[in-house]
């Protein structure tokens, strides 16, 4: 369980990516008792001034020992050409090496990168950067299709925003759906955003929109009916290829795939908080049979709904109230 986190920062690091960090892991909020709180320290390997690519300067109290200690290194994004020293590199590898979770944020995959940590792992950075990245460390795999890669406890996002999605993520992973979703709502984020995926890459789907809200909110409470475009169109009052072009153009995707997101979402939910059985599952959220639940649900989460229960489900049933 993550409790302790250290941020890394360097000259030249972004102050938006460090912020993000700082924002998710560092903030307490007294009013939200559900939400975890960390210990958490920015560090650099000496302590006292350090510059950022925005122009103003951070003064860092902690220095790399702060590392050995923490459960959660997270490295901001930071200038490329930027020189590593060799006692971050050799601080972040100790951690990786003692069990450590460590993640990235943009182009601080180069960080990582120059410590070894990206040899023969998938990894992820700046769609920008992809080709920088993959040359200047051939051994990593590098993904430039998705917007975050948890790979072996090491965990790269893509560019600016990306790194929230993987922080959120991880944060679900480690505390359930629930927290992780209370956060998101709490930093005003959708919980899941649009995007490439794998099992743990989320395929997350948009849930706001400028007109279509209220029929969006309808469509989440009714997903277990059979849901045309149709009648969606009725709702919406609009004619059915106004509607469809509309809903593409304000969530980026057509009905269908956005309500098949959505099921997916409910599902991984109830598999996670419920005993229901595969079978009830399916039919809760509108997919009707395992099957199609199935189908649909190892496509955009990589995995079984039973798999992932077995991996998910005792962190939801143990926040049940009793």
């Amino acid at each position: 369980m993550i409790r302790s986190v250290a941020v890394p920062v360097l000259d030249n690091v972004f102050a938006f990516e460090l912020g993000l960090i700082c924002e998710v892991f560092g903030l307490d909020r007294p009013d939200e008792p559900e939400l975890p709180t960390f210990d958490f320290a920015v560090c650099t390997p000496r302590p006292g001034p350090v510059r950022t690519m925005s122009g103003f300067g951070l003064d860092v109290a902690h220095g790399l020992e702060r590392i050995a200690t923490a459960d959660l290194v997270a490295v901001p994004a930071i200038h490329r050409d930027t020189p590593v020293p060799d006692e971050l590199v050799t601080a972040l590898r100790a951690a990786h090496d003692r069990g450590a979770r460590l993640m990235s944020v943009c182009s601080g995959a180069f960080v990582l990168g120059r410590a070894g940590l990206l040899d023969d792992r998938d990894c992820t950075t700046h769609w920008s950067y992809a080709d920088e990245l993959a040359r200047r460390f051939p051994r990593a795999r590098v993904n430039s299709d998705v917007l975050y890669v948890d790979c072996e406890r090491v965990l790269t996002s893509a560019g600016t925003a990306a790194g929230i999605d993987a922080a959120l993520y991880l944060v679900r992973q480690e505390f359930g759906e629930r927290v992780a979703n209370r956060l998101a709502r709490r930093m005003v984020m959708p919980p899941h955003r649009e995007g490439g995926q794998r099992q743990y890459v989320d395929r997350p789907v948009p849930i706001e929109a400028d007109t279509l809200t209220e029929t969006l909110s309808w469509m989440t409470e009714h997903l277990d009916a059979d849901l045309t475009v149709d009648e969606l169109a009725q709702r919406a009052h609009l004619s059915a290829r106004t509607f469809a072009r509309r809903f593409r153009s304000e969530t980026g995707t057509t009905p269908h795939h956005w309500l098949t997101g959505q099921r997916v979402l409910a599902a991984q939910r109830l598999l996670e908080e419920t005993e229901q059985p595969v079978e009830s599952v399916a039919d809760l959220v509108g997919f009707g049979s395992a099957a199609v639940l199935r189908h649909h649900f190892s496509r955009r989460v990589g995995t079984t709904p039973t798999d992932y229960r077995r991996t998910f489900a005792h962190r939801g049933l143990e926040r049940r109230p009793a």
